[in-house]
């Protein structure tokens, strides 16, 4: 019974709360890519980031939300097609977006006099063409689970389990073998595109470091350039993502092997599976200060109508 309560309250935290976070800091740099002179590839990328995060939360976290509160079944065959569909689709995406938003980073921070300034996208919008392959790699790699994904209601005779509304129907280990490499080669060149970006961002901050220490032993004053700042918060989201990824991952391991039908097991991977769409969002409103930010920006606009409008009624 405590267990259930647990999970319900757990799985609507996580899908209220990771929710409005996305969309706050997607509103956020929304104002600032309309509303500012400075239109920033990383912006962009954090606004698809936010909004991949999104729909992880509401087609994954949503369903397993209304199945522990014991909600009827109102999915038939095409919706819990979709909703397996769009999580998987989504997940890959945020990998990808993930690690292009560490490239970028590490590009944009990168001295002048390296060669890495070359790649550095001339206008944001040069970013757009990377999201629509993400899209589609994505999609093609998750085809396999519109054919192995259908609802309990149209097979009673199937193993039910309580807390989801869809199950997988076994899949040949031809489709698997097809499919498990083309996901594994995408995370292998993703994350390692992430890792050695992170890396060489932590070699620039460490560097910056020493020549702060050396400016301070000097008396001289040296504010860190916005640039570092927006780095070091990326290497904060990746460090969580490769938190959630990783655990997720050894927990799938393990569940495969030795605990297959463990309920709790089963929970702490579901929870894992929506960690970073949720968590990802508090630490760059924390590191940015993005919501202050952002009713400041509204309380400005809403002075400047006010102000509009009463100079027109004059």
């Amino acid at each position: 019974m405590f267990l259930k309560f647990f999970k319900q309250i757990v799985f609507l935290f996580m899908t209220v709360f990771g929710t409005l976070g996305n969309i706050s800091v997607s509103v956020n740099y929304m104002f600032s890519w309309w509303g500012g002179p400075d239109k920033k590839p990383v912006h962009l990328i954090l606004i698809h980031l936010a909004f991949t995060n999104i729909i992880i939360l509401l087609a994954n976290g949503l369903p397993k939300t209304m199945a522990t509160f014991g909600l009827r079944n109102f999915l038939d065959d095409i919706g819990c097609k979709i909703i397996s569909y769009l999580p998987r689709v989504s997940r890959g995406v945020s990998i990808c977006t993930s690690s292009l938003l560490t490239v970028v980073q590490a590009i944009t921070i990168s001295p002048r006099a390296s060669g890495w300034k070359r790649f550095r996208p001339k206008s944001a919008w040069h970013i757009l063409p990377f999201f629509l392959f993400f899209w589609i790699l994505n999609a093609l790699i998750g085809m396999n689970l519109i054919h192995s994904i259908t609802s309990i209601s149209l097979n009673i005779s199937e193993l039910k389990n309580g807390d989801n509304y869809c199950y997988f129907m076994l899949e040949s280990q031809k489709t698997k073998w097809i499919v498990l490499p083309f996901m594994v080669l995408r995370d292998a060149v993703f994350q390692g595109a992430m890792g050695g970006a992170s890396g060489y961002m932590v070699l620039l901050l460490h560097k910056h470091h020493q020549h702060v220490l050396y400016l301070q032993n000097s008396k001289l004053l040296y504010r860190t350039p916005p640039e570092l700042r927006a780095a070091q918060s990326v290497l904060l989201l990746m460090l969580c993502f490769v938190f959630f990824y990783w655990t997720d991952c050894a927990f799938s391991l393990f569940l495969s092997l030795f605990l297959a039908n463990n309920p709790l097991m089963v929970n702490i991977q579901d929870f894992l599976t929506l960690g970073y769409a949720t968590f990802s969002p508090i630490v760059l409103i924390h590191r940015e200060g993005l919501l202050p930010e952002c009713c400041h920006a509204q309380r400005e606009k809403l002075r400047n109508y006010i102000f509009y409008f009463s100079i027109k009624s004059v």
